[in-house]
């Protein structure tokens, strides 16, 4: 396995969950549709700013194009508003280790839109690594027991969304393959979408306070862990990509270590976390 194709996917992983973990900052000062309007957006002007010197115009398809816009409006529009979401009723640990089934998802609608069915050995080592994943997310739900039923489908929703929109933007880059026009055509379609639907749910004026450039900050992780991602789709199959950008809640965890000073490390996750990178060793290797 090329190992700069490895990076470049634990690259997209580290950005996605530097994002969930700094959601918090903006989230004390508005609420997760008004933080989209601003954090979608902030990244699709940057993406944009880059687009003369990073996409190659040359090699344009309307039909990768109409797969890039199509997966934009689903992600990360919708993923973004449901993990601030999520972030508020669950914090970023357990939001972040519920959306551990995404290479599920996007194994799943690899095999049905690209007939890229996984090997048995590959299949156990993805397995694996949602097995090690879950056992986070059950160790973090023990720790927020009074969280509601209903609020675990949050991140779990983000995880289905952000699964099966890989492997059509796989389809996308099969046609047009340009990792950049992929993420910059895509958050524009996002930034449209999610400035409408604040203009119908939340019309107010934007806070006039400093702390909402975090949103732009967070804004602009999530983007450079979108083109992570696609540059990986680019490179190698869904069912490499998918379980080494699922790795992002181990990342979360350290993270919010540093950053929030969380401290509650138990056997269990430690036993989880070891499962986890058996599974992707075991991913890699065949």
């Amino acid at each position: 396995m090329d190992s700069v194709f490895v990076l470049i996917a634990l690259a997209g992983a580290f950005f996605y969950a530097l994002g969930i973990v700094l959601a918090p900052l903006g989230l004390r000062v508005a609420p997760p549709v008004v933080g989209g309007s601003v954090s979608v957006p902030s990244a699709a002007l940057f993406f944009l700013i880059l687009a003369p010197f990073t996409i190659d115009f040359s090699s344009w398809t309307q039909k990768g194009a109409l797969l890039f816009m199509f997966a934009g409006l689903v992600f990360p529009a919708m993923v973004t508003l449901l993990n601030f979401a999520g972030n508020i009723r669950l914090g970023p640990n357990l939001s972040g280790a519920l959306g551990n089934l995404t290479p599920i998802f996007a194994v799943g609608a690899a095999t049905l839109l690209l007939d890229d069915v996984p090997g048995p050995w590959q299949l156990i080592g993805i397995l694996a690594v949602c097995g090690g994943l879950l056992l986070l997310a059950a160790e973090r739900m023990r720790l927020h027991s009074r969280a509601a039923l209903w609020a675990l489908t949050i991140p779990l929703a983000a995880a289905v969304l952000r699964g099966t929109m890989q492997p059509v933007v796989k389809l996308g880059l099969e046609s047009w393959p340009d990792a950049f026009a992929a993420t910059t055509i895509g958050y524009v379609a996002s930034a449209v979408m999610l400035i409408t639907v604040r203009r119908f749910v939340s019309p107010a004026p934007l806070p006039r306070d400093p702390r909402m450039l975090w949103y732009c900050v967070i804004g602009v992780c999530n983007g450079l862990s979108v083109i992570f991602l696609y540059s990986a789709l680019s490179l190698g199959p869904v069912t490499k990509v998918a379980p080494l950008v699922a790795t992002y809640p181990l990342i979360v965890m350290a993270l919010n270590r540093v950053i929030h000073g969380d401290r509650t490390l138990t056997r269990l996750t430690f036993i989880g976390i070891a499962i986890s990178v058996a599974g992707v060793a075991l991913v890699l290797s065949v």
